[in-house]
C-alpha cells in the first residue's frame, strides 16, 4: 500500500469514526443520527476491508470488520430512508435484511458454493436500489429545498459507485482490493465519504420545523402557526392568505390529484415560492403530509357527525380527497391510532354518553 493510499484510507476512517461518535451523541435527540452512525461505521469497515493488505491480518481482526462491512447495503437502505422519508420507522424487515447480509458475509469467509455469492450480490443490489427508490420517490413532495436538490445527484453518484464496487468483485480477481486498483478505490471512497458528510450536515441543519408529536396529535391547519415558523414578510403574508382561502374556503385539498404544481398554478406563484411558504412559514417538510392533514381533519369531522353515520367510510374518504382506501386507512391509523371504523364507533359512543 502506497503512502498516499494509506493517508487517504486512514484519514477517511478517522473522519467516519468521528462522525459515528457525533451521531451516537445526538442519537437520543435526533433519531436519524443512530442510523447515520451505523452507515458511517459500515463504510469505515469497508474502507479497511478493501485495502490490499487486509487479508494478511489475523482472522479475529478480520471477522468483525468483514461482518460490519458486509451489512453496508442494509445500513445504506435504512439510513437514506430515515433521512429522506420524514415518517420513517424502523421495521422488522430492515433488521432482517441486515442480518441476512451479515449471515451471508459470515459464510463468505469459509469455503462455500457459488450460490452464496450470487445470493449476497442479489440482496446487496436489491437493498441499494430500495434505498435509491426512497431517495427519488419522494422528491416531488419534498418541501425542504436543499434536501430536494440533493436527492438526484446523491442517488446517481452513490448507486453508480456502489454497483461498480459490486461488479468489480465479479469482473476482476480480488476486485478493487488488488494493488493496481486499490489507490483509485481509496480516492473514490474519499469522494463518496465527502458526499455523506454533506448529507449529514444537511440533515443536522434542517431539523423538522414542527415537532413530530404535534403533527401526530392535531390536524394540519394553517390557521394554527407552528412555533418554529419563520415570521412572514408582507409578500409572504399575502400569499399565505391566498393559500388559506384555497384550503379553508375553496377546499382544494379534496382534489385527489392535487400537487405542488397544480396548487402553485392556482395561486399564480412559482413552485419554489409555494414550497417556501409551506416549509419555512408553516413548518412542514412534505407536501403530501401537509395536504393529508386537511383531508384527515375533514374525515374526522365527518366520522364524528351523527348525521353522517350512515355514509360509507369509503365515500367520506374519497370526498375528502383520498384516491383509494388503502392509503387512507394507513394515514388515518397513523394519525389517530385507530382504524376509521374504530374511530367512528368511539365517537358514537362518546356522543351517546354525553346525551345520557
Amino acid at each position: 500500500m502506497s503512502t498516499l493510499e494509506a493517508a487517504l484510507r486512514g484519514g477517511a476512517v478517522v473522519i467516519l469514526l468521528f462522525r459515528v461518535a457525533i451521531a451516537a451523541r445526538d442519537a437520543r435527540r435526533n433519531p436519524v443520527s443512530r442510523y447515520s452512525a451505523l452507515l458511517n461505521l459500515s463504510i469505515a469497515a469497508y474502507v479497511v476491508e478493501s485495502a490490499s493488505g487486509f487479508g494478511a491480518l489475523a482472522l479475529l481482526l478480520r471477522i468483525p470488520v468483514h461482518l460490519v462491512s458486509g451489512g453496508m447495503p442494509a445500513a445504506f437502505w435504512i439510513a437514506v430512508s430515515a433521512i429522506f422519508v420524514d415518517e420513517f420507522r424502523l421495521r422488522w424487515y430492515h433488521s432482517l435484511g441486515a442480518l441476512a447480509l451479515m449471515g451471508l458475509a459470515w459464510i463468505d469467509m469459509s469455503r462455500h458454493p457459488m450460490s452464496v455469492d450470487v445470493a449476497r450480490t442479489a440482496l446487496s443490489v436489491s437493498l441499494l436500489l430500495l434505498g435509491i427508490w426512497h431517495v427519488l420517490s419522494g422528491r416531488a413532495a419534498d418541501l425542504v429545498e436543499k434536501r430536494r436538490r440533493l436527492r438526484v445527484w446523491y442517488a446517481v453518484v452513490t448507486v453508480l459507485y456502489a454497483l461498480f464496487i459490486i461488479a468489480s468483485d465479479w469482473l476482476w480477481p480480488g476486485g478493487l482490493s488488488v494493488s493496481s486498483l486499490s489507490l483509485a478505490n481509496a480516492a473514490g471512497l474519499t469522494a463518496v465519504i465527502f458526499l455523506f458528510a454533506v448529507l449529514g450536515t444537511l440533515a443536522s441543519t434542517e431539523p423538522p420545523l414542527v415537532p413530530a408529536p404535534a403533527l401526530a396529535s392535531q390536524p394540519t391547519v394553517i390557521s394554527r402557526d407552528p412555533p418554529a415558523a419563520v415570521p412572514a414578510t408582507e409578500p409572504d403574508a399575502a400569499e399565505l392568505a391566498a393559500l388559506r382561502r384555497l384550503l379553508d374556503h375553496d377546499k382544494v385539498f379534496r382534489e385527489p390529484d392535487l400537487s405542488i404544481a397544480t396548487l402553485s398554478q392556482k395561486l399564480e406563484i412559482p413552485e419554489y415560492r409555494l414550497r417556501h411558504l409551506i416549509n419555512r412559514q408553516l413548518g412542514h417538510r412534505n407536501f403530501s403530509a401537509f395536504v393529508n392533514g386537511y383531508r384527515l381533519a375533514e374525515v374526522e369531522a365527518a366520522l364524528s357527525d351523527p348525521t353522517q353515520a350512515a355514509v360509507p367510510i369509503l365515500t367520506i374518504a374519497l370526498d375528502a380527497g383520498f384516491g383509494s382506501i388503502g392509503p387512507f386507512n394507513r394515514a388515518f391509523k397513523a394519525h389517530t391510532g385507530l382504524t376509521p371504523s374504530e374511530y367512528r364507533r368511539a365517537r358514537a359512543g362518546g356522543v351517546a354518553g354525553a346525551e345520557v
